[in-house]
């Protein structure tokens, strides 16, 4: 990371803002809460929980890592309180989206303040891509504001067909929406720090068109009317870089989808106007849904490497580095029209996660970076945390464990200390014991009752079946909390001991887990929970009832992982009326849209198309390289054209498809040649698909005319 030697880093005009001082003062309170509520837990541990009340060394390790995963969980309960006391009242005199006037509208965007749209995108799901990018851009253009947008889809994909479906799929939606010269396809040949490479790459070729910028992430859907907003609010702070709207998770069909759906709406206000309550202009950036100043963003936001290694989770960096150039970040937390997706199920999720295990522990390293202020300081921390609370979680538990043992196998000692003149009696107090447990639990849970009680009558079925919602959600939270906790145990290990991890585009569609993956994943953590619950069973049987909740999710694993992933009880549960989300009840009209173009998507035919079909040939030649090739590679192309003819498509490697999807050349001659003479059989049912498709052809000197050559992305592939 590049350190800059100036002495104040700060530049922005929003170095220190009227919020700054009422933000210290509630952190310093926030962080009294925390100690004060930890010493309590820590007392009853000491007096009620441990026999020899933290006098041996075991014991004394159980109370240090208790002592630092209860603050962990009660910085959560805090925030929770404190969102609630801010919905609840209505009275958030700092929240940014109070900064414009209610009567504020998208015609009120001056001309000057250009936004682009970005969407950077990597081997995706391209039907589900485009339907969301088209119902984004429709409804924007239905607030009378979309000629101060253009939208960029920025990709990075690697696989040939899916480059070709990106292709047809950009046309067919710039012509339904008449986008050309309003939205722009680039495929990047070198992917150089992944997604905030393929942003730092737009930023240098185009920034400097646009005042703004809003990131989208390929399942990211947004209202015309909050990216109007968005852009308003931007106006009226002209010192804040970054506003991160709250996506709402909406539009999977899984159980286990489905609940976190529900989470995420019904839990999910309380937590992030929390955060806002304690951190005001120095917030969080989850690097999409948000509006970026594009400006102070390339000035400030570059990224190096930590180790000779690419920052991974680049959001929190980037906020970071826009406060130290004394720009705020602020999260709008009630702004609606903000979507999303989430994990359809618990193996997608995980899969997810071990990616960001891995990014929020290399962030670690920037915690010292000179400069920073100490919310994204702490903001770090807590990204490490949540983390690496779980092997801490598990360590406890492997310590607890430990002391039954030892307790079991040795006979009590009394004199624990060099010259100690009284006895030590090991003394157990139920009584204090089930207190703690009684304060943990109302630490974990009474934040979600709360905002249960707030969210009664916004949508969610009925204050019966929310209720019955929120039961069974916390009884499956439990049940997948120790699961989780292996995982990301194994997570952290892999990470410090320097394992790298692939970064793969999640899935975009209900993906279920069959019994084969399920035990390929879990069938180790269910031998671990039958091998724990038979060694704490043959040491102190008293004990068990205690860790059951944990050893029985371990051995639960394995059905749990595959039930929670169909798609058939998730909408029998949606039926029955649990776990409704208020954009069920009332879909908002851009998800309706979005749903309505994916089920309208022709499917992606790949390279084939770019061959057979004569628009999606042009479209395909038009992004390739378009360069004259010397003799050699005159030769090697019309072997490959030959070989394509003769074998079929699918027998070219990875690489020769590549290689001939940017060669404009090449695919003239297999297209014309597809007329000429015979060819592989696969080829002629691939023609006959194209004629039905046929409805689709236009003249192509309106799509690869005038329209094109505006574009600033024509016919680029580097």
């Amino acid at each position: 990371m590049r350190e800059d030697r100036r002495t104040d880093l700060a530049e922005g005009p929003d170095r220190r803002g009227g919020w700054s001082e009422t933000a210290t003062r509630r952190r310093i309170v926030l962080l009294m809460l925390i100690l004060g509520q930890t010493w309590l837990a820590c007392d009853f541990m000491v007096r009620g929980v441990l026999p020899y009340h933290a006098q041996q060394p075991l014991e004394l390790a159980i109370l240090c890592v208790f002592a630092i995963l209860f603050a962990w969980i009660s910085a959560g309960f805090w925030t929770a309180l404190a969102g609630f006391a801010t919905l609840s009242t209505g009275r958030d005199r700092f929240a940014i989206t109070r900064t414009i006037r209610p009567e504020a509208r998208a015609s009120d965007i001056p001309a000057v303040a250009r936004t682009a749209v970005v969407m950077p995108i990597c081997n995706e799901d391209v039907a589900r891509v485009f339907a969301g990018l088209r119902a984004t851009y429709e409804s924007l253009a239905a607030t009378g504001a979309g000629d101060r947008f253009d939208f960029f889809i920025l990709s990075d994909s690697t696989d040939p067909d899916t480059r070709v479906d990106e292709h047809a799929a950009w046309f067919e939606l710039c012509r339904a929406v008449n986008g050309f010269g309003r939205v722009f396809y680039r495929w990047r040949k070198h992917r150089i720090k992944r997604k905030s490479g393929n942003i730092g790459d737009f930023c240098r070729r185009w920034g400097r068109n646009y005042r703004y910028m809003v990131v989208l992430d390929a399942d990211s859907v947004m209202s015309g009317e909050c990216l109007t907003q968005l852009v308003l609010l931007a106006e009226a702070n002209p010192g804040t870089g970054i506003i991160q709207t709250v996506p709402h998770a909406a539009g999977r069909d899984t159980f286990y989808a489905r609940v976190q759906q529900f989470a995420s709406a019904a839990y999910g206000p309380v937590f992030t106007a929390g955060l806002h309550y304690w951190q005001l202009g120095e917030s969080h950036y989850w690097g999409h849904n948000a509006i970026i100043r594009v400006a102070p963003f390339i000035r400030h936001c570059g990224l190096g490497r930590i180790g000779g290694r690419e920052i991974l989770s680049h959001d929190f960096v980037e906020a970071a580095l826009m406060r130290r150039a004394g720009w705020s970040v602020w999260v709008a937390y009630d702004l609606a029209g903000s979507y999303e997706e989430v994990p359809p199920n618990l193996i997608d999720e995980l899969s997810r996660d071990r990616r960001w295990c891995q990014g929020n522990l290399m962030n670690l390293r920037l915690f010292l970076m000179k400069g920073l202020q100490p919310a994204h300081r702490a903001v770090f921390i807590t990204g490490v945390m949540a983390y690496l609370s779980a092997p801490l979680w598990l360590l406890a538990l492997i310590l607890a464990t430990a002391l039954v043992v030892v307790q079991a196998l040795t006979l009590p000692q009394y004199f624990v200390q060099p010259f100690q003149l009284f006895p030590l009696w090991p003394e157990w107090r139920p009584e204090r014991a089930i207190a703690l447990l009684s304060i943990t639990f109302g630490v974990l849970f009474l934040p979600k009752i709360l905002a249960s009680l707030l969210v009664q009558a916004q949508g969610f079925g009925g204050r019966a079946r929310l209720a019955l919602s929120v039961m069974v959600e916390c009884v499956l939270s439990a049940l997948l909390a120790p699961v989780r906790m292996l995982f990301h145990s194994q997570f952290v290990l892999a990470s410090l001991l320097g394992r790298a991890v692939r970064w793969r585009s999640p899935a975009r569609s209900d993906a279920r887990t069959d019994w084969t993956q399920a035990l390929r994943r879990h069938g180790v953590h269910t031998m671990i929970g039958i091998a724990w619950t038979g060694l704490v069973w043959r040491f102190d049987p008293q004990f068990l009832p205690w860790l059951l909740p944990i050893v029985g999710a371990f051995m639960l694993s394995v059905p749990l992982s595959v039930f929670t992933s169909h798609a058939g009880a998730g909408r029998v549960l949606r039926r029955l009326g649990l776990f409704v989300i208020p954009e069920e009840v009332q879909t908002p009209p851009v998800l309706a849209a979005t749903r309505r173009y994916l089920r309208e998507a022709t499917p992606g035919r790949g390279i084939v198309a770019a061959v057979v079909d004569p628009i999606v040939n042009a479209v395909t030649s038009a992004h390739g390289r378009g360069r004259q090739s010397p003799n050699v590679a005159r030769l090697d192309r019309r072997a490959l054209v030959e070989r394509a003819l003769d074998h079929g498509i699918d027998t070219l490697p990875k690489d020769e498809r590549a290689a001939l999807i940017a060669d404009p050349e090449a695919l003239a001659r297999l297209h014309s040649a597809l007329s000429r003479r015979d060819a592989h059989p696969s080829w002629h049912q691939a023609r006959e698909d194209s004629f039905a498709q046929s409805d689709r052809a236009v003249p192509l000197r309106h799509a690869f005319g005038t329209e094109l050559s505006r574009s600033p992305i024509r016919a680029t592939g580097d």
